[in-house]
């Protein structure tokens, strides 16, 4: 059964399994078992982001993209929820059209990107993605009657997903039963059948093929696949991937902003996330979107007791001092690079095989 759920793409480490169990049922009982806003903050931007790494893997780790043009995908999912939402009011209706339009606009946005572009070398179609994600970076700061600008836009869920709803008097374990913890879940189910659905193409036979023009080009072509067809398939499914990840943020924010979605420090974000995981594995996705995300919004707190627990050494207090979490965020970075090359899954399963 789990064999089936999983396209029969296990994890084929120990290791691995045991720790993808623990990052999954973590999530899954995050609000019970480590209560505040803040850790259920970060918990959601996981899940928002395993859908957007995962959705950046298919490209880069399966097919051999390279993209800068992600997060505008993500950007435009958030804003169809926002605009929708402010101009229809906070009905399930106004959900369904922002998503939905959302989808449309990703879905033609990709197809043109991938008609024009792809044809060219890897490197100039990375500065054509970096060129537009640019422009539409500028557009949406532009268009404030229907953005909101640099501002950007605040806006109502429908009631049941606000935490002023609740479901009952009584807390459960501890916790609240309102529509904040609701649509902690709706996000949990989301990414959870995003996630799948991932594993499935990847592991089909058009994801076969993905791999088989990654790795040669003119080999796939010589057989008789149409490779533009297919890298223009893989960059528009991952585009709509990224497309609803942004839907899933802009839910639970209630807010978006250019510097929400579509900055270019969330494309960076991404490609360490992949790197840390693993390329071309999906389930580093997973791995890495929680290793990078708990240090990026723990490390200041770790580093804060640490400086002032050596406060009697000057010199190591200032080292440890939290205005210092990007160096030492940097420098986890480079030994995660250094001692797992291949990212964490890769090295787990490395290791399992020369068990």
């Amino acid at each position: 059964m789990l064999n089936r759920i999983l396209s029969n793409d296990l994890p084929r480490s120990r290791w691995l399994a045991i720790l993808l169990a623990v990052l999954v049922l973590g999530l899954a009982f995050t609000p019970f078992v480590f209560p505040g806003v803040k850790a259920l903050n970060v918990a959601a931007k996981v899940l928002v982001f395993i859908v957007l790494v995962a959705s950046f893997d298919l490209l880069l780790g399966y097919t051999g993209i390279v993209s800068f043009a992600h997060t505008m995908f993500f950007g435009i999912g958030a804003y169809g929820i926002a605009i929708a939402t402010t101009r229809l009011g906070a009905t399930w209706e106004a959900l369904a059209v922002g998503v939905g339009a959302s989808l449309v606009l990703s879905l033609l946005l990709a197809w043109l990107i991938g008609l024009f572009s792809l044809r060219v070398r890897a490197i100039f179609f990375a500065m054509i993605t970096l060129a537009v994600a640019s422009a539409f970076l500028t557009l949406a700061s532009q268009l404030h009657e229907f953005t909101g600008g640099e501002d950007g836009l605040s806006f109502k869920v429908p009631a049941i997903l606000s935490p002023s709803y609740e479901f009952s008097e009584e807390p459960f374990l501890g916790v609240t039963l309102d529509g904040r913890l609701l649509s902690y879940y709706v996000l949990f189910v989301l990414a959870t059948v995003l996630f799948l659905a991932l594993l499935r193409i990847v592991n089909s036979p058009f994801g076969r093929v993905l791999q088989a023009i990654r790795e040669n080009e003119f080999r796939a072509e010589a057989i008789g696949y149409r490779v533009v067809v297919y890298r223009t398939v893989s960059s528009i499914l991952s585009a709509l991937f990224a497309t609803l990840a942004g839907a899933m943020l802009a839910l639970w924010l209630r807010y978006n902003g250019p510097d929400t979605s579509l900055s270019f420090e969330i494309m960076m974000d991404v490609l360490l996330i992949v790197v840390i995981g693993g390329m071309g594995t999906l389930y580093g996705a997973i791995v890495g979107a929680v290793l990078f995300l708990i240090a990026q919004s723990y490390l200041q707190d770790l580093l804060r007791i640490a400086s002032e627990a050596t406060a009697g050494l000057p010199w190591l207090a200032a080292l440890l001092s939290p205005d210092r979490w990007l160096l030492w965020l940097g420098l986890l970075f480079v030994l995660s690079v250094y001692y797992f090359p291949t990212g964490v899954v890769g090295r787990l399963r490395t290791a399992a095989k020369g068990a």
